[in-house]
């Protein structure tokens, strides 16, 4: 019986400062522009809370792992 489970990572693919709002669209599956949006009113309507919360996550939350192999040297 294993339980499978999803792990919030900042992305790479849908990064505009620093693929928070991108990694959390992934995370829920729906749009990054609509959080992006949120955030932003956040910041405009809730004094400064959400850019202290953005700022936390951009800290805590690790990046993306990366896919594929890496590149080689040389060449």
């Amino acid at each position: 019986m294993s339980t499978e489970y999803r792990k919030l990572y900042r992305s790479r693919s849908a990064r505009m400062l620093g693929g928070v709002c991108g990694g959390l669209g992934e995370y829920f599956g729906i749009d990054p522009t609509l959080i992006r949006l949120a955030f932003i009113l956040g910041v405009l309507l809730g004094f400064g809370s959400m850019l202290f919360v953005y700022l936390v996550m951009l800290i805590i939350v690790p990046d993306e792992p990366m896919t594929g192999t890496p590149p080689t040297q040389g060449s």
